[in-house]
């Protein structure tokens, strides 16, 4: 028996395949409607520091802020073509799946409910967070297993408010939640002593205090996590072409830093530059852009507009930031962390 047209069979299946793999993409509608409209529209927070926050002249800032410019670097060839929605608990959810922005970055934790059953794709975690407490010292609390009995102030329509009533029962410690429908007004209402903590993100408790607190060395950051909570934009479900775009983007600053690329260096590298890895990134390599409906250079403009992740992490939440967060789990996954690029190739 002879199995020679098994082989060319199979052999003319993996040709059709390499040929289906490399077909360019079509651009789907949201692509359209940004192109033509000219801006992407970035559901963002009402104001977390270090994430997505106005100055006093409007000007936005933050890790998830960089997201979206990125984003528009990548599409539309400019950083600055951003449309910033503030969007509370609440609203964002709809917000996205009536359409009325492009893609919500608005440090939205990624659990198994929201990406099952809400219509949206998540794309890329861009920040490794877990939920803690924010007291008082003149309380004397330094464990979060010394708040029995406490009253805790969160704002309603968000992980946090769950996470405390599993974590209360799961330990034994019975607490009284005081919900508020805005993140403003959960934390007013701490610092003016209605609450004896405070529970939100670890990321956000570092800005409330540095930023919101009537004297910041009044308050302490109790050491217990008591969830995890993987921070990741997302887009409407139900159009592929511009969730490719919405992950891959994000992935290509995360392997910039990985593969040495820099804001300050991008430009030499690309008239430099022979190593495979940079040269796809820098746009001078193989042509992926295709496969996303862009053009070749759509990582160079975003690396080139809001830098690498580890330069976004730096001057949003880490060292050079109010927060001055550790990088911790947000390191690359060979410098000890979660971050692992997908392969820009």
């Amino acid at each position: 028996m002879t199995y020679r047209p098994f082989v060319a069979l199979a052999a003319s299946a993996l040709a059709m395949a390499a040929t289906l793999a490399m077909t360019p993409a079509h651009a789907g509608k949201t692509l359209d409607a940004v192109k033509q409209r000219g801006t992407v529209k970035c559901g963002v927070t009402n104001g977390v520091a270090g994430f997505s926050a106005p100055d006093t002249q409007g000007n936005w800032s933050g890790l998830d802020v960089d997201s979206c410019r990125a984003i528009a670097a990548a599409v539309l060839g400019d950083a600055k073509k951003v449309e910033f929605v503030p969007l509370n608990s609440q609203q964002r959810f709809a917000a996205l799946q009536a359409g009325e922005v492009d893609i919500l970055a608005r440090n939205t934790t990624w659990n198994l409910t929201r990406d099952a059953s809400l219509g949206l794709n998540f794309t890329t975690i861009n920040y490794y967070d877990g939920q803690g407490f924010l007291v008082p010292k003149k309380i004397k609390v330094t464990s979060a297993k010394q708040l029995k009995g406490a009253t805790i102030c969160t704002q309603s329509g968000t992980t946090n408010e769950k996470n405390v009533a599993d974590w209360s029962k799961a330990q034994g410690i019975p607490v009284k939640t005081v919900v508020f429908e805005s993140f403003e007004a959960s934390f007013k209402a701490f610092f003016a002593g209605r609450c004896q903590a405070f529970t939100t993100d670890t990321s956000a408790l570092a800005g409330l205090r540095n930023k919101e607190a009537p004297n910041p060395d009044d308050y302490v950051i109790l050491p217990e996590l008591i969830s995890k909570e993987p921070l990741a934009p997302a887009v409407k479900r139900g159009d592929d072409e511009w969730f490719a775009i919405a992950k891959w983007v994000p992935n290509a600053l995360i392997e910039a830093e990985e593969v040495g690329i820099t804001q300050a260096n991008i430009d030499a590298l690309k008239g430099s530059s022979k190593d495979p890895a940079q040269q796809r990134l820098l746009g001078t390599g193989d042509d992926l852009g295709k496969l996303l409906g862009l053009d070749k250079e759509w990582s160079y403009r975003a690396i080139k507009a809001v830098g690498n992740y580890g330069e976004i992490f730096e001057r949003n939440v880490g060292p050079k930031s109010v927060l001055k967060l550790p990088r911790g789990a947000n390191n690359l996954w060979n410098k000890g962390g979660l971050l692992y690029a997908l392969p820009v190739r």
